[in-house]
């Protein structure tokens, strides 16, 4: 098993930056690929971005791309989302979770085998 605590979310401005972070605990954290995904009310969860094993590569979705940055400490079992501009449609719950078994590159939620709670991300216009 794997837990996954997510934090670092909250109500921000147009334009502002948030961190959030991803700590894992339970099984060896460089085993699995990262990744962080999003829902926003009504709607289905959606992949934000991912981080392959070591860190080298990254994963965004076209909506985040250039805004967004995964990153991942393995060294403290963490991964983060940087998100700078934020924008109004990026109001969702953000779930961190975890994949073992497929590439990095995967967007599909059910490849993941592991999900924090979720943090709530709200931007105000």
């Amino acid at each position: 098993q794997v837990q996954l605590v997510e934090s670092g979310g909250g109500l921000v401005q147009a334009g502002d930056s948030l961190r959030l972070s991803c700590e894992a605990s339970g099984r060896t954290f460089s085993n699995y690929a990262m990744g962080w995904f999003r829902q926003a009310p009504g709607k289905e969860r959606e992949f934000a971005a991912a981080v392959s094993r070591s860190g080298s590569s990254t994963f965004y979705a076209d909506s985040v791309k250039g805004r967004f940055t995964i990153s991942r400490d393995n060294a403290k079992n963490t991964v983060y989302l940087q998100m700078n501009s934020l924008k109004p449609e990026d109001t969702a719950v953000y779930y961190c979770a975890a994949n073992y078994v497929h590439s990095a590159r995967t967007e599909v939620p059910g490849h993941y085998d592991y999900w924090g709670q979720g943090t709530q991300v709200t931007v105000s216009s």
